[in-house]
């Protein structure tokens, strides 16, 4: 067959050549035949035991990988656990054998597919592909149903590139890097639990390639780049020659990205910048500091309460912030308290629904009503403040009173602790993020309250242009380049410098080389991001000059829209390259 290519998101970079492997899950069996009457109870408790069978098997595969994988990376699986112990899952299964006495496969199809339309219908894009995670538990459960053989991916021994439609996360955990040299899937998105996966084994993937498995067959020659999402397949001898460049190209430039992550990051003329990470746990806290992460700009202390089925108390929050302070002394991890609300949300909690959810009870707004939970909370940051070099950072906060109202509660907080002889770190800093445009405007105020700024630019960027990023219809028109957001950003640093306090970016911009000179010339002293991006980052910044970043800073500010920005960051960065 001729060359055909695809066109997908990639979503874990990296150029590979290989022969295709078809991967698909079991089809699943014809259960039209409704049972009779007198089965209904068999045919339950078969559907009993396949469920109690699914539950030991999802708690032995988080024991089998809690070593190995991230928070973010275990929270997932975790969630097909959360799935099968719905109390509206399996009670509705097992109400459609008895009551509509279906076949056990058939009520499970049934039922699942319902409960993945419901996430596939919602606006979020990170809730859309939850569905996923669904469909992950529905096909555990068939399998066990079906006899199937499951045993997969983990019976391929020779080196191929995956095509499939979806992987789950039980089939990606099986995942052999010896054997697997990329995968690409028809389904997927950026945030979908495939890239999550696909990030961090550092498997170059593409996903979203509609078509593809009708498309490319069996030990076919495949060309996988997952920096620009394309896939070519029966590649003619000049596109494996071009790739075969580019991949040497890529080998290059990760060597250099590798020897660059264990130095400090400083500018061609010496301006040094903290290259930080964002972790969610402590399997993260240990990774980052092999990936060459110089401090913690970010802990999402929301993966603690995520990860379980009721909310965790002081004890069990002071032992996981313990762990991650004492991982990373004498350096400085900035431990971000609950921001639950938005796309996060947990049952417990009981948050009810709102209709616009960003803007709504979340994050500090939800810690200052629920004054209990927060006190938990910062009672054991500050017990563990003592084991290492934690600060405390408030999320969203929009106005001075908010701000004033944290801190009021983190001083309640330390006298509780003074009182009853428990020890912390009396000098702690505290600082709050920079993410609503309110607090950009006051941030002159704002920064003589605190010891530091953190820009959040997810939030940030969709506030300022009143953009819901989650929306396919309008999501163009979200874009960190916008000289709104640049202004702001500037507007905050010198605010910050003036009243000597640093400030930091913890945000996706953070991470991304090209806006890397744009924030370092608007003043951001600390870049704080994924990471399978520090590498390079610190790579790009050992490459600039300052001055020179500053003078493009002061042309993006006076830019008329994103585009014009983004055009003069791509012509900088070719000047860069050319230097």
């Amino acid at each position: 067959m001729s060359e055909r290519s695809f066109q997908g998101i990639g979503v874990s970079r990296g150029i590979r050549r290989g022969k295709v492997c078809l991967f698909q899950h079991g089809t699943k069996p014809d259960a039209e035949r409704k049972i009779q009457p007198r089965e209904a109870d068999a045919e339950t408790d078969r559907f009993n035991r396949a469920a109690e069978r699914a539950v030991r098997e999802v708690e032995e595969l988080i024991a089998k990988t809690a070593g190995k994988l991230k928070e973010e990376e275990l929270s997932v699986i975790r969630g097909q656990k959360t799935i099968l112990s719905d109390p509206a899952y399996c009670p509705e299964i097992r109400k459609l054998i008895r009551e509509e006495l279906l076949k056990p496969e058939k009520a499970v199809s049934q039922v699942t597919e319902k409960y993945a339309a419901i996430f596939e219908n919602m606006q979020n894009s990170y809730m859309r592909e939850r569905a996923a995670d669904v469909r992950d538990a529905g096909n555990r459960l068939l399998g066990i149903l079906t006899g199937a053989d499951r045993s997969g991916l983990a019976a391929i021994d020779h080196p191929v590139i995956l095509v499939a439609d979806d992987l789950s996360p039980s089939d990606t955990v099986q995942l052999n890097r010896d054997f697997i040299l990329a995968f690409a899937t028809e389904k997927g998105g950026k945030t979908s639990h495939t890239s999550i996966f696909a990030k961090s084994l550092r498997i170059p993937a593409v996903v979203g390639l509609t078509g593809i498995l009708e498309a490319v067959s069996d030990g076919e020659e495949l060309i996988l780049d997952g920096s620009e999402g394309i896939c070519i397949a029966a590649p003619e001898p000049d596109t494996v020659a071009e790739y075969e460049r580019k991949g040497e190209e890529e080998r290059k430039k990760e060597e250099l990205y590798l020897r660059s992550a264990q130095q400090d990051a400083r500018t061609s003329d010496g301006k040094r910048i903290v290259v930080a990470a964002n972790i969610g746990s402590y399997a993260d806290a240990a990774g980052s500091s092999r990936e060459g992460a110089e401090a913690v700009g970010l802990f999402r202390t929301e993966q603690v309460y995520l990860s379980r089925q009721s909310s965790p108390g002081e004890e069990i929050q002071f032992q996981e912030y313990k762990k991650i302070a004492e991982c990373y002394s004498p350096r400085e991890v900035i431990v971000r308290t609950l921001d639950i609300g938005g796309d996060k949300n947990v049952k417990y909690l009981g948050i009810a629904s709102e209709a616009n959810p960003f803007l709504g009870y979340r994050a500090i707004r939800l810690c200052l009503d629920r004054k209990e939970l927060f006190q938990t909370q910062l009672r054991a940051i500050l017990r563990a403040s003592r084991y290492g070099k934690l600060a405390i950072m408030f999320p969203m906060i929009a106005d001075y009173e908010e701000l004033a109202a944290a801190k009021a509660m983190l001083e309640e907080a330390e006298e509780q602790l003074a009182k009853e002889g428990i020890p912390f770190d009396d000098r702690i800093k505290t600082g709050m993020m920079i993410e609503v445009p309110s607090a950009a405007l006051m941030a002159d105020v704002l920064a003589k309250e605190v010891d530091f700024f953190s820009v959040g630019t997810n939030d940030l960027v969709q506030y300022s242009l009143a953009v819901d990023r989650g929306n396919k219809q309008v999501s163009y028109l979200y874009d960190y380049c916008h000289p709104a957001v640049a202004r702001l950003i500037r507007q905050t640093s010198e605010a910050a410098h003036a009243n000597h306090i640093p400030i930091g970016m913890c945000g996706s911009m953070a991470g991304d080389p090209l806006a890397v000179p744009l924030l370092i010339g608007l003043g951001l002293d600390e870049l704080s991001m994924a990471l399978d991006s520090i590498a390079q980052v610190k790579y790009e910044i050992g490459r600039l000059a300052f001055e020179s970043c500053r003078n493009l800073a002061e042309t993006a500010v006076n830019c008329k829209s994103a585009r014009e920005v983004r055009n003069l960051l791509l012509d900088f960065r070719s000047g860069v390259i050319r230097s």
